[in-house]
């Protein structure tokens, strides 16, 4: 059975075009994704007038997020102090990269040498409200918004479908895909902190219909082409979106091509069977097409095989690709977390920088080699940085003496394609990366910059589930990044 999650429709055929959508096991499409097909019909554009035409304006075609949940330590990656205190500096050497006279830690080595495609922006900055945890930064990161229930611990509730919508969401209803495709989706695994699970991940007040595809599976295995259930650490609640595009092709392709045969569907109908028929979303997840030599670029591993199942989904026609570092975001740092409380420079070194290193460089030179770096809006970015200095508390954690706490006054993001200005640098750190001292960038200004690029106002007006007018993020682009 397909499974992607959305909302039922009514039909005036009512009963019998049900029941044929359920042929070959598809009973799920008539339910569902009609529902989104038809909903985003009737997302109506605003009309683009000369003063909205600035920079970058509609220059991107497509975006992959890449979110890097956990919180990555921007002084051990991307911004490094080699003058600064013993206790701040850390381990790592810098070294030079592709932009003059700018450096990254020793542990990007190839990302350094394809930095003359990107920006990296060192001034991400912002000042939480109350203790600054993981689920709430990821709230505020993805949606655009402040929580507005947040417990004791910094935690927020569980998602509830008054949510804020994700930016994905927000693009899927207003920019649907030009070609029969999925217009979102979301892999390999749930945004997730202790046990709040996909909060700031689906589509919330827009209705189920605009919630991604959750491709929660890890594409570096043996992909089961009849499940996409979650990980064993996911609650069994959350196994209700099983099924896949190919486990449906597969199995029920005689029965649906029948189906549709002596039957005039409407054009929402149409649209469905077009996405399952043309085999697109099937081939994109498929990447046993991929030459052996690519898949080894990105990194034989779950987070380097997804940027690149990522990048066979913006070709295929995906319009949104969020790719979550495969962890949850407080999780080990011995293991996969960049959550490094416990530990620092280790993990770092020998554990999550190769993934990230390999996965990006092979991203960017990928991109640009096939021609889609034009128009595709790269951003990879965690919910905050890390504290400059070593051992110390800054959110009310425990810290070891090589660890680093959040951080979210100062760190780094990387933006590329779609006209963002290539090897370049935007913002300045202090003397310890503490603080911006030039150019400082709200992470609701980057998601008004992702709306701005893909040609869509950030002002644009969407409605609640009490059809209450609300901004798509209440911030403006950054201009200068084009």
């Amino acid at each position: 059975m397909l499974s992607i999650p959305g909302q039922g429709v009514q039909n005036c055929d009512g009963v019998t075009r049900r029941e044929l959508m359920r042929i070959g096991g598809a009973g799920m499409l008539g339910l569902s994704l009609p529902g989104i097909l038809a909903l985003e019909a009737q997302a109506a554009e605003k009309p683009r007038d000369a003063g909205t035409r600035a920079s970058g304006f509609g220059g991107a075609k497509s975006v992959i997020l890449i979110f890097l949940q956990g919180g990555p330590s921007h002084i051990d990656i991307w911004d490094p102090k080699p003058d600064a205190p013993d206790n701040v500096r850390g381990l790592f050497k810098p070294i030079k990269t592709k932009i003059p006279g700018e450096y990254v830690s020793e542990t990007m080595p190839l990302l350094a040498q394809q930095l003359d495609k990107a920006t990296l922006i060192r001034s991400v900055s912002y000042t939480p409200n109350g203790l600054f945890n993981h689920t709430a930064a990821m709230y505020q990161m993805l949606t655009g918004e402040q929580a507005d229930k947040v417990s004791p611990s910094g935690q927020l509730e569980q998602p509830t479908p008054t949510d804020f919508p994700n930016v994905g969401s927000q693009v899927a209803k207003i920019r649907p895909p030009d070609s029969p495709m999925l217009p979102f989706v979301m892999l390999p695994r749930p945004l997730q902190e202790s046990n709040i699970i996909g909060k700031a991940g689906s589509a919330g007040f827009l209705g189920k219909a605009y919630d991604p595809y959750y491709m929660y599976q890890d594409p570096n295995g043996a992909v089961k082409l009849d499940d996409l259930s979650l990980r064993a650490e996911v609650s069994k609640a959350r196994l209700e979106r099983r099924s896949t595009l190919r486990s449906l092709i597969d199995s029920g392709m005689p029965e649906l091509q029948k189906a549709v045969a002596p039957y005039a569907l409407n054009e929402y109908y149409g649209k469905a069977f077009d996405l399952i028929l043309s085999g697109k979303a099937r081939q994109a997840f498929d990447l046993t097409l991929e030459p052996d030599k690519v898949r080894e670029r990105y990194g034989k591993h779950t987070f380097g095989q997804s940027v690149l199942m990522a990048r066979r989904l913006i070709e295929a026609g995906t319009r949104f690709v969020q790719v979550n570092w495969p962890s949850v975001a407080n999780g080990d740092p011995l293991q996969t977390a960049w959550d490094t409380h416990a530990a620092n420079f280790g993990p770092l070194k020998n554990i999550h920088c190769p993934k990230l290193d390999s996965a990006l460089s092979a991203l960017l030179e990928d991109l640009s080699q096939r021609g889609m770096l034009k128009d595709t809006l790269v951003l990879a970015i965690g919910e905050f940085g890390r504290s400059p200095r070593l051992g110390v508390s800054t959110s009310g954690n425990g810290n070891a003496p090589d660890g680093r706490d959040h951080w979210p006054y100062c760190y780094t993001a990387m933006m590329a394609g779609a006209g963002v200005k290539a090897g370049a640098i935007y913002g300045k750190s202090d003397a310890t990366a503490s603080s911006p001292i030039e150019n400082a960038v709200h992470p609701t200004e980057l998601l008004a910059t992702i709306y701005h690029a893909l040609g869509i106002p950030p002002d644009t007006i969407t409605y609640n589930h009490l059809n209450q007018p609300r901004e798509l993020v209440k911030a403006k682009p950054v201009l200068s990044l084009f």
